[in-house]
């Protein structure tokens, strides 16, 4: 018996005191014969649950008695619903389930279950970003992978090119606001990306999925795939030590930190799918860093650099000032770098350019 069967089931007596195999097996779409397996099965594992028979009979709870769902110490409860509550503002349906949760904790519990569930906010939004809207085609798909039957995509690629196809849904994932759909296709696993299916219908056929998947282990590789697409173009830059953070925010698990030099820079090695995703990442650093190797980045960022150069009017550029001299105890850029990384001036927080499934 399916775990959200087995609690959906519990609660269903415990709201109407008595219920039938026929009355069950509607609520939860499954056929009577599931629904009277469930029960029965609740009762072989020990829960208080007894049939009676004849007419206006059906199965009940042991003297109406109130079963506690979870399980769960005082602190696990916590645990829980400090997780699930900020997830809960998402809509009606999960505010209504939240709270069918607390009634079903034990009554010592839900005052804490309570206020866990209201002491977090979550504000995915990033400064200076709009807020994205939840596709609405994730509540179609949604619920065709929970029942398990086939869906017919119109999808467009990045190239926007359309195409038609009848797929198996096995699992939807939200990376960073991003939806994706894991499916099975007539080539095999795909990555869809929601925001690019133009239409999505779904159908009474029975989807197939293979009985080893698992969703966690489909995006894992998927990621894998992704991250080693988006690492094609490694350069080996210098950069003083105290701004190596700001670089990895840039650049994340692309980028490594080789060495510390003595003039107080570190040697770094960052990555990005093409040499001229690189240089746009680095061009808003100016003399600040350094690009040791390959010369596809240097001849990016020189080609970047005489772009503007042209653009604004501006003479051409001399060869390079030598590094002046630092006062004592300070580094040789010290007086040439934002006070704060972040403050104006600051290099700009420029990314990769994005390689996303689908």
């Amino acid at each position: 018996m399916r775990a959200d069967r087995l609690v959906a089931t519990l609660l269903l007596m415990q709201s109407r005191g008595r219920v039938t195999a026929t009355e069950l097996a509607s609520e939860l779409e499954v056929s009577v014969a599931t629904a009277r397996r469930d029960l029965e099965a609740l009762s072989a594992a020990g829960i208080p649950v007894y049939p009676q028979p004849g007419r206006g009979g059906g199965w009940s709870l042991v003297g109406g008695a109130r079963t506690d769902l979870s399980g769960l110490s005082a602190t696990e409860a916590q645990a829980l619903f400090l997780l699930v509550g900020p997830a809960a503002a998402v809509s009606d349906e999960a505010k209504a389930a939240l709270r069918k949760l607390v009634r079903a904790l034990p009554q010592t519990f839900r005052a804490d279950a309570e206020a866990a569930a209201s002491a977090t906010m979550i504000d995915p939004t990033r400064w200076g970003e709009r807020d994205r809207s939840r596709p609405e085609t994730v509540d179609q798909l949604q619920a065709a992978v929970i029942r398990r039957r086939k869906v017919r995509l119109t999808y467009a690629n990045s190239a926007r090119v359309r195409s038609e196809r009848l797929i198996d849904p096995w699992g939807l994932v939200d990376k960073d606001e991003i939806w994706y759909l894991i499916a099975g296709t007539e080539q095999g696993q795909r990555t869809f990306r929601v925001d690019r299916i133009l239409k999505a219908e779904p159908t009474d056929q029975p989807a197939a999925r293979p009985d080893d998947f698992t969703l966690a282990s489909a995006w894992e590789q998927v990621v894998g795939e992704v991250e080693q697409r988006r690492s094609r173009t490694w350069a080996t830059v210098l950069i003083e030590a105290r701004f190596v953070p700001i670089l990895r925010d840039h650049f994340g698990r692309h980028c490594r930190t080789d060495s510390q030099l003595g003039d107080g820079r570190a040697r770094v090695r960052i990555a990005a799918p093409t040499p001229l995703d690189i240089a746009r990442n680095l061009a808003g650093w100016g003399a600040l860093i350094e690009v040791i190797e390959p010369r596809t980045v240097q001849a990016e960022l020189a080609r970047i650099g005489a772009e503007l150069a042209g653009q604004y009017g501006l003479p051409e550029a001399g060869p390079p000032a030598s590094r002046p001299a630092a006062p004592a105890g300070r580094s040789p850029v010290a007086a040439r770098t934002p006070a704060s990384p972040r403050g104006p001036g600051a290099p700009p927080a420029a990314h990769p350019a994005r390689r996303d499934p689908g």
